[in-house]
């Protein structure tokens, strides 16, 4: 029987945090025994802590790990290495603030099957997307986002960033040590690292909502255009030095 590992990273969500580990823990115990959450706090100020210690008085299955630092890819990239500590066969990770409700994380896990990885995609042609962005602000994505992912790194996926990522633990085992990014451009880098030790990644459609309150804005955007290049040096550098450059 498969055993499941959600890490959820957790900044400043006092206001959040708890309804998402409700929902979450409640779903999850109507269909398996063999789940945990491990939630990672990282730099948090505020009532955080209690909030996710009630939680896991409340449901068990709930690991706390308290992180000093800020940072979703640090975060999660602690919460891979938890989660490895113990027998857990899928790992992967979700946002704090339930814009993947759990039912659309369980997709992931009923349809991962003969692949290394699945990713929920907000973007694909069946997905939904609640309320409707502006298309302005996909385009800008597809105009310069998506197009700088292709050129520094040859992958082609409707959605990079959508929060919501399972994987076979093999390939948690593997990336990990590698995982440098400690902010937003984390999950292009794990894409990138299962593509160089070629794991297969299966894109699934989801339904996301928009929720309030996001922590990614304009001037994120801009450091994590910085953060792929730099990326893509790193990488680049490490495959040629143990593997050549063929």
């Amino acid at each position: 029987m498969q055993k499941i590992s959600i890490i959820i990273p957790a900044h400043n969500e006092e206001n959040r945090i708890g309804k998402t580990l409700e929902t979450y823990s409640q779903y999850f115990q109507q269909r398996t025994n063999n789940y945990e959450f491990v939630v990672v706090l990282n730099g948090c100020s505020d009532n955080t802590y209690q909030v996710v210690h009630e939680k896991q008085k409340q449901f068990g299955s709930i690991v706390i790990i308290d992180l000093p630092e800020a940072g979703k890819g640090l975060a999660i990239k602690a919460g891979f290495a938890d989660a490895l500590v113990r027998d857990n066969n899928l790992i992967g990770f979700v946002d704090a603030n339930m814009a993947t409700e759990p039912r659309y994380f369980y997709d992931l896990i009923e349809h991962i099957g003969e692949y290394d990885g699945i990713i929920a995609s907000r973007y694909m042609p069946s997905s939904q997307l609640f309320p409707p962005r502006p298309a302005i602000k996909r385009w800008g994505s597809k105009i310069v986002y998506e197009p700088l992912i292709w050129l520094l790194f040859g992958m082609s996926y409707y959605d990079y960033q959508c929060g919501a990522k399972l994987f076979k633990r093999k390939v948690i085992e593997k990336i990990v040590p590698d995982l440098t990014v400690r902010q937003w451009a984390f999950d292009v880098e794990v894409l990138y690292l299962c593509k160089l030790a070629k794991f297969t990644i299966k894109e699934w459609p989801t339904l996301w909502y928009d929720r309030a309150g996001s922590k990614l804005k304009i001037s994120s955007g801009f450091r994590m255009l910085g953060s792929l290049i730099k990326m893509r040096w790193h990488h680049t550098a490490l495959y040629n030095f143990f593997y050549g450059t063929k």
